[in-house]
């Protein structure tokens, strides 16, 4: 009876613990920082101006919108040709992942473009990855072309087919297998 009884306010204890820490982050969480000074520079030689909405502006221009990512995306498709045509296998699936991620990541920043790209997100990538892991130049090398109609078209959907995507000419890194 008594370890009952005990096990009971241990219960109630504990509960009322949990709520008092609970209620502690919730009022420090709640503070607004009314009383703290966000408008200090900050970055290198203090580039970063204003209040803290300001500087997330002003972080947000600096990324861009889905330009950015296609300027990435367009050096990691030269660097998926030349994986291929090295057959260095692990660089062409390390090149296609970091493609599909810097589409994702330019899609959170310009949603408007999702409608196209999910085409390409959805059967492009998988089917290049496909046709990767067969380890096979000349199935590389089919894909690889299908791969480049689908940017292509991507880019009509976008109403800029004047983006016309061709396989590279010069090998821009010096990553060889």
């Amino acid at each position: 009876m008594v370890h009952a009884l005990f096990l009971v306010q241990y219960k109630a204890m504990n509960r009322r613990l949990f709520f008092l820490i609970v209620c502690s982050f919730v009022i420090v969480s709640c503070d607004k920082g009314e009383t703290r000074d966000t408008s200090t520079d900050s970055g290198k030689d203090g580039w970063l101006k204003g209040n803290e909405e300001e500087k997330f502006d002003v972080i947000a221009n600096q990324l861009r919108g889905f330009d950015m990512a296609m300027a990435e995306t367009g050096y990691r498709y030269n660097e998926l040709f030349w994986a291929g045509a090295d057959q260095n296998w692990e660089y062409a699936r390390y090149q296609l992942k970091k493609i599909r991620l810097t589409i994702e990541n330019g899609l959170e920043r310009r949603p408007k473009r999702s409608e196209s790209a999910q085409d390409f997100l959805n059967n492009s990538i998988p089917e290049m990855e496909r046709v990767i892991n067969l380890e096979d130049t000349a199935n590389f090398n089919m894909g690889f072309s299908l791969f480049t109609n689908a940017c292509n078209h991507c880019h009509a959907k976008e109403n800029v087919p004047f983006f016309n995507v061709r396989p590279p000419i010069n090998r821009q890194s010096p990553i060889r297998k």
